[in-house]
């Protein structure tokens, strides 16, 4: 649960924050006019990210249960490497973010009504979908620890919340800070869901090694168990693990932490101030 709360938390905020800027820009250059446009290609972008969740239940559903296995373990890939992608992504280009989505909807206002709610679907989408496909995956990641679809539900609503407190200035948020901690315990999240991937490769003979066993302590380690629960959710740790599945973490973590924590070209100074000036100003 906790898990998906803080990818929904993260991109949420990412895709609030999206919204904050296009909202504020009209308002700024007092087109509010085109505000309907706005809103409407919002809506479409939640839509299509909802769907995007029922078409994966739905094709999960109707496989066998080979298949599913496959399926579930694919996308557990595909997942890790655009929350990877996503995490860097960020890091990167937050601070271009603004002035890249002010050259769009000047194009787009020129263009009209339709232009301008496309660019607010593709802008607010491209987090909705990768929303979806997070949450959907960490949910048969974790499933049986705790309630993991409501840990996602919450942590959206908190930050639609954050974000339009953001938009009002209401509160002086550090998004780098915040960016930095969450994209550390998105790694961390990342790592999880591979071992699970590999775990279903090793049942289907996709991998080897399913009878290599790095430990087993299901002999007084309870999983069901509140703090069980807990640590499947976030990095779906079990009883019993292979010593592959435990390789392929610390493949995983190891790595993308220290790159993650290699000094980037922008002062972390300058992208703060850049960041949190994004809805603002």
């Amino acid at each position: 649960m906790f898990s998906n709360f803080l990818i929904g938390l993260r991109e949420g905020l990412e895709a609030s924050l999206i919204v904050g800027i296009l909202v504020a820009y009209l308002v700024k250059t007092r087109r509010t006019e085109h505000l309907r446009f706005v809103w409407v290609g919002v809506g479409i972008a939640v839509a299509v990210s909802l769907g995007s969740v029922a078409i994966l239940q739905i094709t999960s559903n109707s496989l066998s249960d080979t298949a599913e296995e496959a399926f579930a373990g694919i996308m557990s890939i595909l997942t890790v490497v655009f929350l990877t992608w996503m995490i860097f992504w960020m890091r990167k280009t937050a601070h271009l973010i603004k002035g890249d989505l002010h050259e769009k909807m000047d194009s787009a206002v020129e263009v009209g009504g339709v232009a301008l709610a496309a660019l607010a679907a593709v802008a607010v989408g491209r987090e909705g979908l990768e929303t979806a496909l997070f949450l959907w995956t960490n949910d048969q990641a974790s499933s049986g620890a705790g309630h993991p679809a409501i840990g996602g539900l919450l942590g959206i609503i908190v930050a639609v919340g954050l974000g339009y407190l953001i938009y009002k200035r209401a509160v002086n948020f550090n998004l780098s800070t915040f960016f930095k901690i969450t994209g550390v315990l998105l790694i961390v999240v990342a790592a999880g869901v591979l071992t699970y991937a590999v775990h279903e490769f090793q049942e289907l003979g996709w991998l080897p090694g399913d009878a290599s066993k790095a430990f087993n302590i299901s002999s007084w380690y309870d999983e069901s168990a509140w703090y069980g629960s807990l640590l499947r959710g976030l990095v779906n740790f079990r009883a019993e693990m292979s010593v592959l599945q435990v390789f392929a973490w610390f493949a995983y973590l190891i790595p993308t932490m220290i790159l993650f924590f290699l000094p980037s070209g922008s002062t972390s100074k300058a992208r703060s101030k850049s960041v949190e000036a994004q809805i603002t100003a």
